[in-house]
C-alpha cells in the first residue's frame, strides 16, 4: 500500500471520535448487563436484554448515518425538522385515541407501528437543541454591538422558539419532558453570550416561583390545583417524595421499595441477577435501585464516573471547535445528560421528586435510547467534519 494511501486511511480513521464511541459501547454493554439483571424476577416474560441490543444496533445505524452529514446541512434543515416535529406532537393531541395513537400510562404520546412505539416528544429534544443552536449563532453572528437590548431579544427569540413544544409535550401530560426541555434551554443560555445582568435576576425569579409552588403543594395544595390546574396525581408525587413512607401502598410505594434496594446493596452489592426487592417496571425508570442492589454503593459510582467522564470530554469536544452552531449543540446536548442523570439518580434516593425520566443510555427503551442516538450522530458530525491539522511533513507526504 502507498504512502498517500496510507495516510489517506489515517485520515479517515483520526476523523471519528473514538473515545466517543467507546463512551457509548461501555454503556451499551452495562444497560444490557442490568436489564439482564432485571430480568431475574420473574415479572416479565418477554427478553428486555434482547430488545435492548436490536434498539442499541438500530440506534447505532442511525448515529453512523447522521454522522455521514455535515454540521452545515444539518444546521439547513434544522427548522424544518422541527416544524415537522411540532406538527407530530400538535397530531397527537387533536386526533382521538386510535391504534395507531394508542394511550399508554394516562398519556397519548406514542405513535404504534406494529411492535414498535415511537414518541415524538424524544426526538424533540435533540431537534429543540439544533434550533436553539441555529438560532443564538444567526443572532450573534448578526449582531455587532452587543447591548442589553440585543441580549434581552435574543432571550425572547430563545422562549419563543421553545415555547411551542414545551406547551404541546405539557398538554400530553408529559412533566417529565417539559423539565427536561426546561434544563436544555439553562443550558444554551448560560453559554449564548447573554449578559448575567439578565441573567441572573431570570434564574434567581425562577427558583423563588419553583421554591414558592413547592411550598404551596405543602402547605395549600388547592390553591395549585385551582390556580395551575395540576393533577391531583402530580402534586401526590410532591407529597411522597417528602414522605414516601406514609404513603407507602399508594404514590410512594416505588420509592420506599427504591430506597429498601439501594440500601440493601450496601457497600459491594448482592451481586449479578442477585436482586431481592420488587420494583415494578425496573428496566426502565428504576434501572438505578437495580445497580444499587445488585452491585452496590461501588457499582453505583463507577456508573457515575462514567457519565463523568463522557460529560467531560464533550465539554472539551466544545472548547476544540470553532463553529459557534457545534458548540451550542455540545452543551445543549450535555445539558439534556446532565439533567436526566441527576434526575434520575436523584428520585431515586429520594434527593428529587419522581418523574418519568429514564436514565440515558441505560434504561430500557426505543424512542428514548433512539433519539440519544440521534444527538450522538450529530456529536460524531462535528468531529468527523472538523477539519485536523497535521504537521508539514504529513502534509507533504500526502500531496505526493
Amino acid at each position: 500500500m502507498s504512502t498517500s494511501r496510507q495516510l489517506k486511511n489515517n485520515h479517515w480513521i483520526r476523523r471519528v471520535d473514538w473515545t466517543l464511541v467507546g463512551f457509548l459501547v461501555l454503556l451499551a454493554i452495562i444497560s444490557v448487563t442490568i436489564i439482564n439483571s432485571a430480568m431475574g424476577g420473574g415479572q416479565y416474560s418477554a427478553n428486555f436484554g434482547i430488545r435492548q441490543v436490536l434498539y442499541y444496533v438500530l440506534g447505532g445505524f442511525i448515529a453512523f448515518l447522521i454522522m455521514l452529514v455535515s454540521p452545515k446541512k444539518l444546521m439547513k434543515y434544522t427548522y424544518l425538522l422541527y416544524f415537522l416535529f411540532c406538527a407530530a406532537l400538535f397530531i397527537l393531541i387533536i386526533i382521538p385515541e386510535t391504534p395507531f395513537t394508542p394511550v399508554i400510562n394516562g398519556a397519548k404520546s406514542w405513535y404504534k407501528l406494529g411492535p414498535i412505539s415511537v414518541q415524538p416528544s424524544e426526538f424533540m429534544k435533540i431537534v429543540l437543541i439544533l434550533a436553539l443552536a441555529k438560532l443564538i449563532s444567526k443572532h450573534n453572528q448578526f449582531t455587532f454591538n452587543k447591548s442589553l437590548e440585543t441580549d434581552f431579544k435574543l432571550l425572547l427569540k430563545i422562549f419563543g422558539i421553545s415555547i411551542i413544544p414545551m406547551g404541546l409535550i405539557l398538554l400530553q401530560n408529559d412533566l417529565g419532558t417539559t423539565l427536561v426541555i426546561c434544563a436544555i434551554i439553562v443550558g444554551v443560555i448560560i453559554v449564548s453570550g447573554i449578559t448575567w445582568k439578565i441573567i441572573a435576576p431570570l434564574f434567581i425569579t425562577v427558583f423563588l416561583l419553583a421554591s414558592s409552588i413547592i411550598l404551596s403543594i405543602i402547605f395549600k395544595p388547592s390553591l395549585i390545583e385551582n390556580s395551575l390546574g395540576i393533577k391531583t396525581y402530580q402534586l401526590g408525587r410532591i407529597s411522597s417524595w417528602l414522605d414516601p413512607y406514609t404513603y407507602s401502598s399508594g404514590d410512594g410505594y416505588h420509592l420506599t421499595e427504591s430506597l429498601k434496594a439501594i440500601g440493601s446493596g450496601q457497600l459491594f452489592g448482592k451481586g449479578f441477577n442477585q436482586g431481592e426487592v420488587y420494583i415494578p417496571e425496573n428496566h426502565t425508570d428504576f434501572i438505578f435501585s437495580v445497580i444499587g442492589e445488585e452491585f452496590g454503593f461501588i457499582g453505583s459510582v463507577i456508573l457515575i464516573l462514567v457519565f463523568l467522564g463522557l460529560m467531560f470530554h464533550l465539554v472539551r469536544l466544545a472548547t476544540k471547535i470553532e463553529s459557534p452552531f457545534s458548540k451550542l449543540f455540545i452543551i445543549g446536548y450535555t445539558a439534556l445528560i446532565l439533567f436526566h442523570v441527576l434526575q434520575n439518580i436523584g428520585m431515586t434516593i429520594q434527593l428529587l421528586p419522581i418523574t418519568g425520566i429514564p436514565l440515558p443510555f441505560i434504561s430500557y427503551g426505543g424512542s428514548s435510547l433512539w433519539s440519544l442516538m440521534c444527538g450522538i450522530g450529530v456529536l460524531l458530525s462535528i468531529s468527523y467534519h472538523q477539519p485536523k491539522q497535521y504537521s508539514p511533513d504529513v502534509q507533504k507526504q500526502a500531496q505526493k
